[in-house]
């Protein structure tokens, strides 16, 4: 009689009971499951540190709402963005100085403005990067995507920085787009690898996914898109080119160095320390811009006015402004033209100058054209300066050239000088057949040869191996300006240039192109790399597939998953029992009513 009780206590007790139980143990894994690896996620990417404020993506559910759909766009955008911009600022590094004179120039004080935008865009880029990491991460396990207030407004400013600084710079600054076509030449290899590398990594989240879709239109999609970019990034380098993929032997000599107003990195530009350092740092030429004074001499000057490189503003604060060419030599003389570059630091290098080049460095005064050549004559230099016609009413405005001619042949041997002025070459040639005559822009070979042409000056972003093989077979060599990356130099050094001019004096320790391969060892390193990563992503889709599915894979076995790989986290009923039976014990009140709940 009191078994037939007890069975009917326990089928009456049994069902409501162990419903209870499995609400409990539901309850107890939402507040107990540790995950800390996903909890850490989703605290930095929604600030949802705790277990029930987020939740996973159920099988055929899209991984966030509308609104998080658009921000995980918006996301992928600005990425997409920051990266063009901090790869365009990185590369546009060779031309730092040049910007940072330019807003000089705009607002009338000295601040590195590129350094500041390259650590701001990078920073920004940091910051999306990790946003996007974060948001994989949390797809491929499985959670819905929930991005914090406060990562969106980071990414609307992130997106209007990119947006704004690149607008901005394209249109001050738009000769820096070649720049970064020619990057390409060089970078464009190692962006393919890098670029195939992402898409691999990207097809574990992509097809876990595409395993989870209902919809077969969803799957399409996501698939389409994905095999879309991955093929065409496998394509790339068919529509590659560049001039360090060459043919075993082919590579022409190295291009020889000229100090850029001497050497501005390791002295003040256009000083007597500027040229004796560049010298000595083993450059084979000097390159300087010249200026005629009021009264005839003619000397170092880059710049229309003082204000830059000297203290024309102490000496002479009422001239501040005033034309170079207007000034005495005896007046220019008594300027200072070392002391800025000590204060401004231009490039970075002071701290590394030794206290007696400091000392040397803030006596600099302006040297005179006479003092240079007698440099590049006691070294056995060439000589490439820029002749600047003084402004009308220059007492010396229809004889600039004659005096500086009348300089040159006493001063140094005219096979020395490269003579870059375009005025009245005919005449200048006439005068003085020795002096290399060179052109600061293309023209036709007849009418480079017509001219006697020996040399061609031309800025770095004409760089063509088309072109400078054209002028190398007539004997006429192409000099680039100003190159000061070792990419560039190297780019240069491919496409054939005869020498570069330079701030830079480490070139010289360059003893072949970064980049140097043959075809065919490049096509083997691009199949490779193609190959590779398809086998990796064949592999993650069909791992994920059996993963999905609960095919048998290693041990043969055949596993049920009812949530798929996301029921990694699943906890048996006998799992949490120590933490249940205290509430089950307490309402069951019969030690053999558990015993007949817990067999079932």
């Amino acid at each position: 009689m009191a078994s037939s009780t007890d069975d009917v206590m326990a089928g009456s007790v049994s069902s409501p009971k162990l419903g209870k139980l499995k609400v409990v143990r539901r309850q107890l894994l939402q507040r107990y499951e540790h995950q800390p690896f996903v909890s850490c996620l989703a605290g930095l990417y929604g600030c949802q540190w705790r277990r029930y404020q987020r939740a996973k993506s159920q099988p055929g559910e899209c991984c966030c709402s509308r609104v998080e759909c658009g921000s995980v766009v918006l996301l992928v955008l600005t990425f997409l963005l920051s990266s063009l911009f901090l790869y365009f600022w990185s590369q546009a590094h060779n031309d730092y100085n040049d910007f940072d004179w330019f807003n000089f120039e705009t607002l009338g004080f000295w601040f590195p403005w590129s350094l500041v935008l390259l650590v701001v865009a990078a920073a920004l880029f940091t910051y999306i990067c990790l946003l996007l990491v974060l948001a994989v991460c949390l797809l491929s396990e499985g959670q819905r995507l929930y991005l914090h207030w406060s990562h969106k407004m980071g990414i609307v400013v992130t997106l209007a920085f990119a947006v704004s600084a690149t607008a901005v710079l394209s249109e001050v600054w738009s000769k820096e787009w070649k720049t970064l076509l020619l990057s390409l030449q060089v970078t464009a290899p190692f962006l393919h690898v890098g670029g195939v590398l992402f898409m691999t990594l990207l097809s574990w989240p992509i097809a876990l996914h595409f395993f989870r879709m209902n919809k077969r239109v969803h799957q399409v999609c996501l698939l389409g898109v994905y095999l879309s970019v991955l093929f065409s990034l496998y394509l790339v380098p068919l529509a590659m080119y560049s001039p360090c993929i060459r043919e075993a032997g082919t590579l022409g000599p190295k291009p020889t160095l000229l100090g850029h107003r001497g050497a501005p990195m390791l002295a003040p530009e256009n000083t007597l320390m500027s040229f004796e350092s560049a010298v000595e740092a083993g450059v084979d030429g000097l390159e300087t811009d010249v200026t005629i004074s009021a009264d005839g001499v003619p000397f170092v000057m880059h710049d229309l006015t003082l204000q830059r490189t000297t203290n024309v503003e102490e000496v002479f604060p009422n001239r501040t402004h005033t034309p170079a060419a207007l000034f005495t030599w005896s007046d220019v003389q008594l300027l200072n033209a070392g002391a800025w570059f000590l204060s401004w630091d231009p490039f970075g290098t002071v701290s590394s100058m030794t206290p007696e080049q400091r000392a040397l460095a803030a006596n600099q005064t302006v040297p005179s054209l006479a003092e240079v050549l007698d440099v590049a004559n006691r070294t056995g230099r060439i000589v490439l300066f820029d002749l600047r016609q003084p402004p009308p009413g220059h007492p010396y405005r229809d004889n600039y050239l004659n005096i500086t001619l009348d300089l040159i042949h006493t001063h140094i041997n005219s096979s020395q000088v490269l003579w870059l002025p375009s005025d009245q070459r005919g005449e200048v040639q006439q005068v003085d057949p020795e002096l290399q005559q060179t052109a600061g822009q293309t023209a036709s070979i007849q009418e480079l040869q017509d001219n006697h042409i020996t040399t061609l000056n031309l800025h770095y972003s004409t760089m063509s191996l088309q072109h400078i093989s054209k002028y190398r077979s007539v004997n006429i060599s192409v000099n680039l300006y100003v190159v000061n990356q070792p990419w560039l130099y190297s780019l240069a050094w491919c496409s054939g240039a005869s020498s570069v001019t330079t701030n830079n004096m480490l070139l010289r320790d360059i003893h072949t192109p970064l980049l140097l391969v043959t075809l065919e060892q490049y096509s083997v390193m691009w199949v490779l790399t193609d190959l590779v990563s398809a086998a990796l992503i064949v592999c993650i889709f069909i791992f994920h597939w059996w993963r999905e599915r609960g095919l048998q894979f290693w041990s043969g076995s055949r596993q049920t998953h009812k949530t798929g790989p996301y029921s990694k986290f699943r906890t048996e009923l006998s799992d949490v029992w120590s933490i249940s039976s205290g509430n089950v014990r307490t309402e069951l009140r019969t030690p053999s009513t558990l015993h007949t709940i817990t067999e079932e």
